[in-house]
């Protein structure tokens, strides 16, 4: 087999202390010829090394005319203070087929997206390659719908292109995502249904993991995780504005989609006063904050603390939040420390919960 000859160019110089743009290397087997006069940086030799992988065949066969394939060096994970990107191109002789050469072709054009995503950007090139293989597409019509709400989860999907809208229970449109955004993760890691309906708003391409190989892939790189756990905060603090918002002018729900646990804890967060009119199973119940302080509960003829824990332990009903408060209950002394009092409560759900369950065992 004849040794091909691999030609690599810097394409692009953002404050790398070695080498700038217009630098050639030259790969013939294992001898790299470095620009002239320039020292070898031993993080861009690793990355020229991974970039030639995507130019040979599962075989270990050349691809013929491998055309250009762009990469930026990994400097940054290091204590480089640059980087630099890079484009290669191979000439050698006729060994691989036809069909592998199309192979490498789709996975060098499914790569070249993937590398430009923010949610792969703490990946190598090696990792891409091997994510790129779990990998599936489909192309999306305006109006098309890619899950809806209340579905099991069942893939991770990436916008390779287009743009969907995200909408919400009443139908109205929470926000919208573009190219290399993701959805559906949030009902692959809590096990739970899909959140919100997705529909297409302009012509898209989605990328799309099983979720079997989501949570394999997502135990296997930390990146992902520190990824994932980062998007998560994000949107768990656009909700917490979002319903910050709503609560100002008033809102109203069923605690079958926010506890009443996670309805207070949100009024507390916020310094929000005003009440909480519910309508529950045994009957009407209110729950008033001053400045996000627990200031007075009734319900089931029962006021203070022990109301507040028993709308606690609710799971189904409405309520209505409202801004205002009466004048006697603005007077009212707070009850305790909030936090405390809902830590309290949750333990007293889980004790009964456990106690119901020895008496039927």
């Amino acid at each position: 087999m004849n040794v091909p000859e691999i030609n690599i160019a810097i394409v692009e110089d953002n404050a790398c202390p070695l080498y700038e743009k217009g630098d050639q290397f030259s790969l013939t087997g294992r001898a790299l010829v470095l620009p002239i006069g320039k020292p070898a940086c031993m993080v861009l030799m690793e990355d020229i090394k991974g970039a030639v992988q995507f130019c040979v065949t599962p075989d270990g066969a050349y691809i013929e005319n491998c055309p250009v394939y762009g990469f930026t060096c990994s400097g940054p994970r290091t204590e480089c203070s640059g980087m630099v990107s890079l484009e290669s191109r191979m000439e050698v002789p006729r060994t691989a087929s036809p069909a592998d050469a199309e192979k490498a072709e789709k996975i060098r054009a499914v790569l070249s997206v993937l590398s430009s995503f923010p949610i792969f950007k703490g990946l190598s090139n090696k990792d891409l390659q091997d994510l790129g293989g779990t990998m599936k597409f489909k192309q999306f019509n305006p109006g098309e719908t890619v899950i809806t709400r209340g579905e099991p989860g069942v893939h991770l999907h990436i916008i390779a292109s287009g743009k969907v809208s995200i909408i919400g229970e009443d139908g109205m449109r929470i926000t919208a995502l573009g190219k290399g955004e993701v959805f559906g993760e949030m009902s692959l890691i809590s096990g739970g249904p899909v959140g919100a309906t997705v529909q297409v708003i302009e012509p898209a391409k989605v990328l799309f993991i099983k979720g079997k190989d989501f949570r394999k892939i997502l135990n296997r790189h930390s990146s992902l995780q520190m990824y994932f756990a980062r998007l998560l905060a994000s949107r768990l603090a656009d909700t917490t504005r979002a319903m910050s918002a709503e609560l100002g002018s008033g809102m109203t729900g069923r605690l079958s989609e926010i506890p009443p646990a996670e309805l207070f804890q949100t009024l507390n967060a916020n310094q929000k006063t005003g009440s909480v009119d519910l309508n529950l199973t045994d009957g009407e119940g209110r729950v008033c904050f001053r400045d996000g302080e627990l200031i007075h509960a009734d319900y089931k003829g029962r006021s203070g603390i022990e109301a507040f824990y028993e709308i606690l332990k609710e799971t189904a009903g409405r309520f209505k939040f409202s801004s205002a408060l009466c004048d006697w209950e603005m007077d009212q002394p707070i009850l305790g420390d909030f936090m405390f009092l809902l830590m309290e409560g949750i333990r007293k759900i889980d004790e009964n919960g456990v106690s119901a369950e020895a008496e039927r065992a």
